[in-house]
């Protein structure tokens, strides 16, 4: 796979001397967290700032997935790349790529992903953690939006694999809330039909306790383009909660 460079940050990295491979891999940064071991290699990200805009730039060696297709392994990051890459193509709001590039260095195999960061957006948990003190028109709206963005995934035949709130990313403008979607590793084609849309929808309710049931109904009526009130609607509800059910239970 050839490095791919998008075309409207390339300028400004080349500004900065980071728009190789080399480059981004000596940059001396500080990790955002405790670097993720295992996999026979290591896994960190930084935060990097360049003329008051924020990305992400992620590195890892040796830490590697392997698949039926790809037995031997590949850095995690390649996969999360494709996804995104196919997530633009499908036309699914999620983040964006600004780099990627691999490396086998003396027997090391080495991965950067660089995104966009999400600086004026907040992520779905966030606004769960204060969801009474919103105004209702507002909580609809955000739920409008996460129906939308659930119901463009799945037309598009895409289940994202972990549709969970930290995963949603919102945003207020004039004319509506927008939402996409962040960590797209485990994304897989739809095989299953609606097994598959519950599958991937029902840990977002699991995990949004401040949800009432209206709520849900809401988020529902948009992702299927129903009345709230609908029969559609109401089976839905009943297949995800007796999901949850079953998943709380074990």
């Amino acid at each position: 796979m050839s490095d791919f460079l998008a075309s409207a940050e390339s300028a400004l990295l080349d500004r900065h001397g980071l728009n190789t491979f080399d480059q981004l891999w000596a940059l001396q940064l500080d990790a955002v967290d405790e670097p993720n071991t295992g996999r026979g290699g290591w896994s960190s990200v930084y935060r990097l700032e360049l003329e008051g805009k924020g990305y992400y730039l992620k590195r890892q060696s040796n830490y590697l997935t392997r698949t039926l297709h790809r037995p031997l392994g590949e850095p995690t990051f390649a996969r999360e790349f494709r996804n995104i890459s196919r997530y633009q193509t499908l036309h699914i709001p999620a983040l964006q790529a600004v780099y990627y590039g691999e490396r086998r260095i003396e027997g090391e195999r080495r991965a950067i992903l660089m995104t966009r960061a999400l600086d004026d957006w907040s992520d779905l948990e966030s606004l769960l953690a204060q969801w009474p003190q919103l105004q209702v028109s507002k909580r609809h709206a955000i739920l409008q939006a996460c129906g939308l963005l659930a119901r463009t995934l799945h037309r598009a035949g895409q289940v994202h694999g972990c549709f969970y709130p930290k995963h949603i990313f919102l945003r207020e403008r004039r004319e509506a809330w927008q939402a996409q979607l962040i960590d797209l590793e485990k994304t897989r084609p739809l095989l299953f039909g609606m097994r598959d849309r519950l599958k991937d929808l029902e840990p977002l309710f699991r995990r949004a306790r401040s949800w009432s049931d209206g709520d849900v109904r809401a988020l529902l009526a948009a992702y299927l383009e129903q009345a709230a009130d609908s029969v559609l609607v109401d089976n839905w509800l009943q297949r995800l909660m007796r999901r949850r059910s079953n998943k709380e239970a074990r």
